[in-house]
Order: structure tokens, then C-alpha cells, then sequence
């Protein structure tokens, strides 16, 4: 199984990077991917999570951060409970960091050919828009090509 799904990229930086992750075997999402990728930014880390700004954010967004589990799984609810549980402890430490009084939250679970998603390690977006009257759009399907 492949470790990115290139059919849903957004932009053709965001391919390229896919691509040269995928050639070298690097789940970008997994502890060493994080830890070796200099460009990926680590703002907060507890022992099952890592938060970072995603490096191809949504547009329309005036934050678009990744809550990350170390755990390689393609579902939130393969995660071990104790990631589970932990996954609420990460997202408040976002919250009061950002002094947020609004966001979205979003999760792709499960193949990505079917959610939307570009790798198979899941995550959570959360995003806060940037008040200029364009939606910021997360989508959640995809037709396999």
C-alpha cells in the first residue's frame, strides 16, 4: 500500500512533495517523518501527539494546524485509548494557545480514495478562517480515479 494519495493533491508544490515522500518510503505523519522533515514545524508534542501548521494550508484559513498521532493508523478509533483519550488534552492546549473562540474541526477516516485525503495517517485539521468572506472548503469525498 502506497503511503500517499496523490489523486486528492491541492497544489502542485504540495504533488512534488508527495511524490519525493512517497519515492523515499517517508510517512511525513510518523515520528521519524516529523522529526527528519526540516520544514515541518513541531509547536507542541505529548506522548501519543505532535501539533503543526500545515505546510499547505486551506485557502481562506488564518490558521490551519495538524494534530498528529504517532500511531500509524488510517482511523481515530484504531488508535489505543490512552491516544484517544490524549487526543482531547491536545486539542484544548490549541484552543487556549490560540485563544480560540471558534474553529472547524475536521477528520478523514479510512481510505483515502473515498474521503478526500492525500496520506494514509490520520489527523486532524483544525481550522479558523480568515474573515474574508471566502468558506474555507475541507472535502470529505472523492471518486477513485
Amino acid at each position: 500500500m502506497t503511503l500517499y494519495y496523490l489523486e486528492n493533491y491541492r497544489t502542485e508544490d504540495q504533488l512534488a512533495e508527495m511524490r519525493r515522500l512517497e519515492a523515499a518510503g517517508i510517512c511525513l505523519f510518523c515520528p521519524d517523518g516529523i522529526r527528519r522533515h526540516k520544514r515541518q514545524q513541531i509547536l507542541w508534542q505529548t506522548s501519543h501527539w505532535t501539533v503543526t501548521p500545515n505546510k499547505f494550508p486551506y485557502a481562506g484559513t488564518r490558521l490551519h494546524l495538524l494534530l498528529i498521532p504517532h500511531e500509524h493508523v488510517g482511523d481515530l478509533l484504531d488508535l489505543p485509548a490512552a491516544a484517544r483519550q490524549d487526543f482531547w488534552v491536545v486539542l484544548g492546549w490549541v484552543r487556549e494557545r490560540f485563544a480560540l473562540d471558534h474553529y472547524g474541526l475536521g477528520v478523514r477516516n479510512g481510505d483515502c480514495r473515498f474521503t478526500g485525503g492525500t496520506i494514509r495517517h490520520v489527523h486532524a485539521h483544525v481550522l479558523v478562517g480568515d474573515g474574508g468572506g471566502t468558506p474555507v472548503r475541507m472535502r470529505f469525498s472523492s471518486t477513485p480515479g
